[in-house]
């Protein structure tokens, strides 16, 4: 039988992938969509609840990948900084169906989310009187339950020890001591050499194993010159424009590019850049993380509601357009640019020791953000605080999930409101 020649765009779209990833795509983009907007639309839980999702729809059910590649995938994804739930969807795409597959991940696992938080953002008017405000100050008040909660887990997992608890400890004196984002670089700077100087011990050498996802070298240092271009470039922008929007979005990426971790960890960075600049108030920040508890994805897609409510660049669906970009994008191109390299960096003692450090640093981080902005703008009084305390206990003692949390905090700030 013959077969028929492939056409112009299916012709470049192959070799596109394989001067990427070196090899041709095991299947298609579009079903990469249909299986991530399936995810999309019911992975709730945090990033670790969406990597049992995606290890039950494509270890497991669909069989893309093994397991032992899939974990491979994912040490590197939570290796590196960025959503590292967004960045294995990102990779599994990318390994699927090439770049169109990666898109395709990304674009269904993460609009649904943006597009929810984007209608809370368009209606927040109706929030700030009445029930509307009732409803906010109960989501300021989930978003305590919700930070502790993260902190709690964080510190049992990445500070077991007297070592990296004293670090995680310094962390928050080196955020009381500096403001905004400064505190949190130097926090992350002495995270990393504290790591290196004490964190050396009882590391053993990685098994070699075989790259996770095959990218070229060539790829990878395209992704990375383009990180660094960004980076270098923004805040030479932001000098020459003296632009509220550019300042805005240059802050944004910067978040984006420093979050080790993922999830939770992004509040204080997006706080910093956000709130103390003056570009969105502290309760309409708290409003915004609060209602993004209760939409399915990444948590990232928080950035969309500010970007939309934002008294910087252009607002609205554009605004939360660029915002979204600009926070997803630094981890999506250190994730291409440390494909070809990982397998030779993981094996190295001394990065893991760094990692160890960065990660102690990064639950010092947090635990500062729950008492400022968290603690101190949602709680006025003790009632206030039994309520928050009621939602942590409803997470961490009975397992309840984050949007019934937020439902019932929503309902408790009405309640309050009537009595």
């Amino acid at each position: 039988m013959f077969r028929a020649a492939p056409s112009v765009s299916e012709d470049a779209f192959s070799k596109t992938t394989e001067t990427m990833t070196g090899a041709r795509p095991a299947g298609s983009a579009r079903e990469v969509l249909l299986a991530f907007a399936k995810l999309g639309v019911s992975a709730f839980g945090g990033p670790i609840a969406h990597l049992g999702y995606f290890r039950d729809e494509f270890v497991t059910r669909r069989q893309w990948l093994s397991e032992a590649r899939f974990a491979d995938l994912v040490a590197l994804c939570q290796f590196l900084p960025g959503p590292a739930s967004s960045q294995v969807g990102f990779a599994l795409g990318l390994m699927r169906a090439g770049p169109l597959g990666a898109l395709a991940a990304f674009t269904a696992f993460t609009l649904p989310s943006a597009a929810l938080l984007l209608l809370f953002a368009a209606n927040a008017a109706h929030f700030s009187s009445g029930a509307g405000l009732a409803i906010v100050h109960g989501l300021k008040l989930v978003a305590v339950a919700v930070v502790a909660q993260a902190v709690l887990g964080m510190a049992k997992s990445l500070t077991p020890d007297a070592p990296r608890a004293t670090i995680a400890l310094a962390a928050v004196g080196a955020i009381a001591a500096l403001p905004g984002s400064l505190g949190q670089i130097a926090a992350i700077g002495l995270g990393t050499l504290a790591g290196l100087l004490f964190l050396r011990r009882d590391i053993q050498p990685e098994p070699e194993r075989a790259d996770p996802v095959p990218v070229s070298r060539r790829a990878g240092l395209a992704a990375l010159a383009t990180l660094a271009v960004l980076i270098l470039a923004l805040p030479l922008l932001v000098a020459a424009t003296a632009s509220s929007g550019f300042d805005l979005f240059a802050g944004i990426f910067r978040s984006g590019a420093l979050v080790f971790g993922g999830g939770h960890v992004v509040l204080p960075l997006l706080q910093a850049e956000t709130v103390d600049p003056g570009y969105v108030t502290s309760a309409a920040f708290l409003a915004g993380y609060g209602a993004a508890q209760a939409v399915p994805g990444p948590l990232f897609t928080f950035a969309a509601y500010l970007g939309a409510i934002a008294d910087a660049g252009p607002g609205g669906v554009p605004g939360a357009f660029l915002a979204t970009a600009a926070i997803f994008l630094p981890g999506l191109l250190i994730l291409v640019a440390a494909l070809p390299f990982w397998e030779a960096l993981r094996r190295r003692p001394r990065l893991q020791a760094a990692l160890r450090g960065i990660n102690a640093a990064v639950v010092g981080i947090l635990a500062a953000a729950l008492y400022d902005p968290v603690f101190v703008t949602a709680v006025a009084d003790r009632v206030d605080f039994a309520l928050a305390l009621s939602g942590f206990v409803l997470l961490v003692a009975w397992k309840t999930p984050p949007i019934v949390v937020v439902c019932l905090g929503a309902l408790a700030g009405i309640v309050l409101q009537a009595i």
